[in-house]
């Protein structure tokens, strides 16, 4: 009899580990499959949410299918019927398919007609607010409930399902296709798919919210699943390769990160035998291959370049083996793309290990205007005047980055080193 229990907990687990795969690996495609079918948005989320409520319900008796993508495909698709059906609304529902598909062939735009770019693409239309994006892209293509975004985001599930609703809503108003945008309007909209996967992930690597984990894993895990569907969709886009890459590179840094006292641990002072060097291994191959593209002539973007520097910090085994003329050389590149006063801020933590703090604390000084109210400003600030010797000053400035600092353990590391000031 034991040994029976035993096996058929281990036929349970056996199919929940199945379920959860195919969660991860199947939701974006079936749902982007429903909605290029039933022109529906609610039709293909509700009908993909009833499939995988019965493979929870069969699979354990029926067994696993061989193909779970196509059960849960055929499975979801008859649901979407029967809802059109219950509904009574047929007509309603076409004229909804209306608007949200467009029969007009859009011009080719190589190898990636694919009904989940089409989704991603729907989902992070320029339209939309970025906040509903994120949160439709979440739930859409990343599968997460409402209450899961919600926690993510430090916001009420009530928020957040307004939020997509909204989103649904604005896209069925405004006629917003599922299709992919033609050629000429790629890249701009590559672009804002991006910045939504960035968000996601800058919020899971710096958590701003109070009371919550300083370092959201759950978030950069996602950010970087879906970055991974995009890059497998458009492999030669480079902007894409980097930002996978600068996720990569950065997340393999995250078990050095957090001190057991809640601390975030400074790149300077992690113990770098921590980092993942599976997950760097990935990112150096993904920038090198931009290296080779950009010898052949192809400019690199932002995320490019980051991904980059990111590689130069983490093949140094100990921080004093940085290269930080080659991090400086990088930086001048991106300056030239984005003259942002925050890449002019990072650009000075460069300067400083090269020409010394009072060079670089001069070029912060300038950038006070734009950036008063950022936190890292005034951090950084802080740090070039104690290593000038100048505690008093550095005492403020970490008092004001301390005040402005949205994350615990970033705060926690710099009232340490404002209380170490002589």
């Amino acid at each position: 009899m034991r040994s029976e229990g035993r096996g058929a907990a281990v036929r349970v687990n056996g199919v929940e580990d199945a379920i959860a795969a195919a969660y991860r690996g199947e939701w974006a495609r079936v749902v982007a499959g429903l909605t290029r079918r039933f022109g529906s948005l609610d039709v293909a989320e509700d009908a993909a949410a009833e499939a995988f409520a019965a493979a929870v319900a069969r699979w354990p008796s029926d067994g696993v299918p061989p193909n779970p993508g196509a059960w849960l495909m055929t499975t979801a698709s008859r649901k979407g019927i029967d809802r059109i059906r219950r509904e009574n609304q047929r007509d309603g529902k076409h004229r909804e398919a209306q608007a949200m598909f467009d029969p007009t062939p859009s011009e080719s735009v190589g190898a990636i007609d694919d009904d989940r770019l089409r989704l991603i693409f729907t989902c992070c239309h320029p339209a939309l607010a970025m906040e509903s994006r994120v949160a439709l892209t979440l739930r859409m293509v990343g599968g997460l409930t409402t209450a899961e975004i919600a926690r993510a985001f430090l916001t009420s599930e009530n928020t957040v399902g307004q939020r997509i609703t909204r989103a649904k809503a604005k896209i069925k108003a405004s006629g917003i296709p599922y299709r992919m945008p033609s050629a000429a309007d790629l890249p701009d909209r590559v672009s804002g798919v991006l910045t939504v996967l960035f968000l996601v992930f800058n919020e899971g690597y710096l958590a701003t919210g109070a009371g919550t984990d300083p370092v959201r894993a759950e978030l950069t895990a996602e950010a970087i699943r879906l970055a991974r569907l995009i890059h497998g969709l458009i492999p030669d886009d480079g902007e894409v390769t980097g930002l996978l890459a600068l996720m990569l590179l950065s997340d393999a840094r995250r078990p050095a990160r957090i001190s057991d006292d809640g601390e975030l641990i400074p790149l300077d002072e992690q113990n770098r035998e921590l980092w993942d060097r599976t997950l760097i291994a990935e990112g150096h191959v993904l920038v090198r291959e931009r290296l080779a593209a950009a010898a052949d002539g192809e400019v690199p973007g932002r995320y490019q370049i980051l991904a980059a520097i990111g590689a130069v910090h983490t093949t140094a085994r100990e921080t004093g083996d940085t290269d930080w003329s080659q991090i400086l050389a990088l930086y001048d590149q991106l300056a030239r793309i984005d003259s942002s006063p925050i890449v002019a801020l990072n650009r000075a933590i460069a300067v400083a290990e090269l020409d010394g703090p009072e060079v670089a604390l001069a070029i912060v000084d300038r950038l006070e205007g734009a950036l008063s109210g950022y936190h890292s400003f005034h951090a950084t600030r802080a740090d070039l005047l104690r290593r000038l010797g100048r505690g008093q000053n550095a005492r403020a400035a970490y008092d004001r980055a301390i005040e402005l600092a949205g994350n615990t353990a970033e705060a926690a590391t710099l009232a340490r080193r404002r209380d170490r000031l002589a």
